[in-house]
Protein backbone atom coordinates (compact mmCIF):
# COMPACT_ATOMS: atom_id res chain seq x y z
CA UNK A 1 0.00 0.00 0.00
CA UNK A 2 1.50 3.63 -1.00
CA UNK A 3 2.55 5.63 2.13
CA UNK A 4 1.26 9.69 1.47
CA UNK A 5 5.10 10.01 0.69
CA UNK A 6 4.84 7.75 -2.01
CA UNK A 7 1.54 8.76 -3.30
CA UNK A 8 2.67 12.98 -3.10
CA UNK A 9 5.88 12.19 -4.50
CA UNK A 10 5.57 13.14 -7.72
CA UNK A 11 3.71 16.41 -6.67
CA UNK A 12 6.79 17.23 -4.88
CA UNK A 13 9.22 16.46 -7.65
CA UNK A 14 9.40 19.19 -9.84
CA UNK A 15 9.63 21.80 -6.81
CA UNK A 16 12.61 19.92 -5.78
CA UNK A 17 14.16 20.00 -9.11
CA UNK A 18 13.48 23.68 -9.48
CA UNK A 19 15.13 24.32 -5.81
CA UNK A 20 18.02 22.20 -7.27
CA UNK A 21 18.98 24.28 -10.39
CA UNK A 22 18.78 27.58 -8.47
CA UNK A 23 20.59 26.62 -5.99
CA UNK A 24 24.00 29.41 -5.90
CA UNK A 25 27.10 27.57 -5.42
CA UNK A 26 28.99 30.16 -3.60
CA UNK A 27 26.37 29.45 -0.48
CA UNK A 28 28.28 26.53 0.05
CA UNK A 29 31.55 27.67 1.59
CA UNK A 30 33.85 24.84 0.21
CA UNK A 31 36.56 24.45 -1.47
CA UNK A 32 36.99 22.70 -4.71
CA UNK A 33 39.50 22.79 -7.30
CA UNK A 34 39.11 20.39 -10.69
CA UNK A 35 41.50 18.01 -11.90
CA UNK A 36 41.32 18.49 -15.65
CA UNK A 37 42.73 14.86 -16.65
CA UNK A 38 40.09 13.49 -15.02
CA UNK A 39 37.69 16.24 -15.30
CA UNK A 40 36.84 15.52 -11.95
CA UNK A 41 35.75 17.82 -8.80
CA UNK A 42 37.76 17.44 -5.64
CA UNK A 43 37.22 18.40 -2.13
CA UNK A 44 40.58 20.24 -0.65
CA UNK A 45 40.52 19.89 3.41
CA UNK A 46 39.34 22.81 5.53
CA UNK A 47 38.97 23.42 9.03
CA UNK A 48 36.02 21.67 10.34
CA UNK A 49 36.78 18.61 8.10
CA UNK A 50 37.29 15.47 9.68
CA UNK A 51 40.10 13.51 8.19
CA UNK A 52 41.97 10.25 8.09
CA UNK A 53 45.57 10.99 7.27
CA UNK A 54 48.57 8.59 6.97
CA UNK A 55 52.08 9.92 7.89
CA UNK A 56 55.78 9.14 9.19
CA UNK A 57 57.30 11.68 11.74
CA UNK A 58 60.88 12.82 11.24
CA UNK A 59 63.70 14.97 13.16
CA UNK A 60 65.82 17.09 10.91
CA UNK A 61 68.60 14.45 11.67
CA UNK A 62 65.86 11.92 9.53
CA UNK A 63 65.51 9.98 12.93
CA UNK A 64 62.09 8.54 12.85
CA UNK A 65 60.03 9.40 15.95
CA UNK A 66 56.09 8.16 14.95
CA UNK A 67 54.49 6.76 11.86
CA UNK A 68 51.08 5.17 11.13
CA UNK A 69 52.71 2.61 8.60
CA UNK A 70 51.11 -0.53 9.93
CA UNK A 71 48.30 0.92 11.50
CA UNK A 72 45.07 2.40 10.88
CA UNK A 73 45.64 6.42 9.76
CA UNK A 74 45.43 9.13 12.19
CA UNK A 75 41.90 10.53 12.37
CA UNK A 76 40.57 14.11 13.77
CA UNK A 77 39.01 17.56 12.89
CA UNK A 78 41.08 19.90 11.63
CA UNK A 79 41.37 23.35 13.22
CA UNK A 80 40.33 21.23 16.57
CA UNK A 81 43.42 21.55 18.59
CA UNK A 82 43.37 17.55 18.34
CA UNK A 83 46.60 17.58 16.98
CA UNK A 84 49.85 19.84 16.85
CA UNK A 85 49.24 23.80 14.67
CA UNK A 86 51.80 23.05 12.12
CA UNK A 87 50.20 19.48 11.25
CA UNK A 88 46.91 21.15 11.42
CA UNK A 89 47.81 23.89 8.83
CA UNK A 90 49.86 21.44 6.78
CA UNK A 91 46.86 19.04 5.67
CA UNK A 92 44.65 22.29 4.73
CA UNK A 93 44.10 22.85 1.01
CA UNK A 94 44.86 18.69 0.42
CA UNK A 95 42.59 16.48 -1.67
CA UNK A 96 42.11 12.83 -0.89
CA UNK A 97 45.26 10.64 -2.41
CA UNK A 98 47.93 13.59 -1.92
CA UNK A 99 51.12 13.21 -1.02
CA UNK A 100 53.35 16.13 0.67
CA UNK A 101 56.09 16.63 2.69
CA UNK A 102 55.36 19.24 6.07
CA UNK A 103 58.21 20.76 7.61
CA UNK A 104 57.03 22.13 10.87
CA UNK A 105 58.97 24.75 13.10
CA UNK A 106 59.35 24.22 16.90
CA UNK A 107 56.79 26.89 17.39
CA UNK A 108 54.18 25.05 15.33
CA UNK A 109 54.98 21.74 17.34
CA UNK A 110 55.74 20.97 20.67
CA UNK A 111 57.42 24.81 21.62
CA UNK A 112 61.03 25.40 22.94
CA UNK A 113 61.92 23.05 26.06
CA UNK A 114 61.31 25.14 29.03
CA UNK A 115 63.33 25.60 32.28
CA UNK A 116 60.64 25.22 34.82
CA UNK A 117 59.57 21.80 33.48
CA UNK A 118 62.75 20.53 34.91
CA UNK A 119 62.09 19.18 38.43
CA UNK A 120 64.66 18.20 40.67
CA UNK A 121 63.75 15.55 43.44
CA UNK A 122 65.67 14.30 46.34
CA UNK A 123 67.11 10.48 45.73
CA UNK A 124 65.32 9.08 48.67
CA UNK A 125 61.87 9.84 47.52
CA UNK A 126 62.45 7.10 44.62
CA UNK A 127 61.72 3.41 45.29
CA UNK A 128 64.71 1.93 47.05
CA UNK A 129 65.15 -0.86 44.97
CA UNK A 130 65.15 1.80 41.83
CA UNK A 131 68.12 2.91 40.46
CA UNK A 132 67.26 5.61 38.00
CA UNK A 133 69.56 6.28 35.09
CA UNK A 134 69.53 9.32 32.25
CA UNK A 135 66.93 8.64 29.60
CA UNK A 136 64.92 6.65 31.67
CA UNK A 137 61.38 6.84 31.39
CA UNK A 138 59.10 7.33 34.48
CA UNK A 139 55.60 8.85 35.68
CA UNK A 140 54.41 11.07 37.79
CA UNK A 141 51.35 12.31 39.13
CA UNK A 142 50.46 16.05 40.22
CA UNK A 143 48.56 17.53 43.54
CA UNK A 144 45.27 16.38 41.43
CA UNK A 145 46.22 12.66 40.95
CA UNK A 146 46.57 13.07 36.97
CA UNK A 147 49.62 11.27 35.80
CA UNK A 148 52.12 12.98 33.15
CA UNK A 149 55.55 11.18 31.78
CA UNK A 150 58.98 12.30 32.76
CA UNK A 151 62.30 11.53 31.98
CA UNK A 152 65.47 11.38 33.79
CA UNK A 153 67.64 13.90 32.41
CA UNK A 154 70.62 14.01 35.26
CA UNK A 155 71.62 11.90 37.99
CA UNK A 156 73.33 13.95 41.55
CA UNK A 157 74.39 12.46 44.30
CA UNK A 158 71.17 13.35 46.24
CA UNK A 159 68.78 14.22 43.28
CA UNK A 160 67.83 13.24 40.40
CA UNK A 161 66.71 15.69 37.76
CA UNK A 162 63.07 14.86 35.62
CA UNK A 163 62.26 16.28 32.53
CA UNK A 164 58.47 17.10 32.30
CA UNK A 165 58.81 18.71 28.58
CA UNK A 166 57.33 16.83 25.91
CA UNK A 167 60.05 14.70 24.36
CA UNK A 168 59.65 16.81 21.10
CA UNK A 169 59.94 20.08 22.80
CA UNK A 170 62.72 21.71 21.06
CA UNK A 171 62.77 20.08 18.00
CA UNK A 172 61.76 20.72 14.19
CA UNK A 173 59.26 18.24 12.69
CA UNK A 174 59.34 16.71 9.68
CA UNK A 175 56.05 14.92 8.57
CA UNK A 176 55.24 13.24 5.27
CA UNK A 177 51.63 13.07 4.64
CA UNK A 178 49.22 10.97 2.33
CA UNK A 179 45.39 12.08 2.59
CA UNK A 180 43.01 9.18 2.92
CA UNK A 181 39.94 10.46 3.54
CA UNK A 182 37.85 14.06 3.95
CA UNK A 183 34.31 13.90 5.83
CA UNK A 184 33.11 17.70 5.36
CA UNK A 185 31.12 19.53 8.05
CA UNK A 186 28.23 20.99 6.20
CA UNK A 187 28.52 24.68 5.51
CA UNK A 188 25.32 26.17 3.81
CA UNK A 189 25.24 29.69 4.26
CA UNK A 190 21.86 31.23 4.38
CA UNK A 191 21.33 34.63 3.14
Amino acid sequence: MPTFLHQNIFLLLPHLVSAVQECDATKFNRNYTVDNKKNQTMQQVQNGDKIRVHYHGKLRSGETFDSSNGREPLEFTVGSGQVIKGFDEGVKGMEVGEKKTVEIPVGEAYGEKQQEMMIEFPKEQFPADMNPEVGMQLMMSDGSGQQFPVTVAEVKENSVVLDANHPLAGQDLIFDLELVSIEPVSRIIMP
